[in-house]
């Protein structure tokens, strides 16, 4: 379902700067080699430990390699973070799909997602979206917790046979802010997260949603 209001960019996929783009598959799998091995390296060394020789080292190529898809750290760092938010929105999706008719119902899965991601996806607890390095790390028009308020906006308006407004795009990015922030103090000591946090994550947004983006259960 198409919205002018959805209309902005949301994923800059193909922004992601790289040399050489993967038309072959050979070339793809080449990509995904490199950026689990930056992955790996993060949750080993942090961010900074993300460099080209250890990209390559890690991922049993050589550094030409490397520069053939990536002209600089940043923008495998770039492409790295647009595949963190694929693999959360196609689980999201996943879980709105196997969710109940009770409105928000989708809500705990969505949640549970990001707290499963966070634990276990390798780098994801560092770079989650790439926010921690440019709020508008993949896409220069807008935020990355924008980009989600749009998805999640876009998905309400899909299973409630609604048209995604201004306001419900508001309530949708509040939200996102607010969880957002929870969920990172959440993790920010703990990897395994602080469940306090995560249980008022739940109940606060929770609670806005339902409040402030009142639904009627699909037909």
């Amino acid at each position: 379902m198409a919205h002018d209001i959805l209309d902005a960019p949301a994923l800059a996929t193909d922004r992601v700067v790289m040399r050489t783009e993967p038309v072959q598959q050979r070339s793809a799998e080449r990509i995904e080699l490199l950026l689990d091995a930056a992955a790996h390296l993060i949750d080993e060394d942090g961010i900074d430990g993300v460099t080209t020789s250890a990209v390559a080292k890690r991922s049993g190529s050589s550094v030409g390699v490397v520069y053939r898809y990536f002209p600089n750290i940043q923008s495998l760092l770039r492409a790295l973070a647009v595949r963190n938010m694929e693999r959360f929105l196609d689980r999201v999706e996943q879980g709105v799909n196997a969710s109940g008719p009770v409105p928000w119902s989708s809500f705990d899965s969505t949640l549970n997602t990001f707290v499963d991601m966070t634990r276990n996806e390798p780098g994801f607890r560092a770079l989650r979206f790439g926010d921690v390095i440019d709020q508008r790390f993949m896409n220069p028009e807008l935020s990355n917790n924008q980009i989600l308020a749009r998805k999640f906006a876009e998905q309400v308006g899909d299973t409630y046979s609604l048209t995604p407004d201004a306001d419900l795009i508001f309530h949708m990015e509040v939200a996102v802010e607010i969880a957002a922030g929870l969920l990172a103090r959440a993790f920010q000591l703990d990897p395994a997260g602080d469940e306090r946090f995560i249980e008022t994550t739940r109940q606060l947004c929770g609670d806005y949603l339902r409040t402030n983006i009142p639904l009627t259960a699909p037909a």
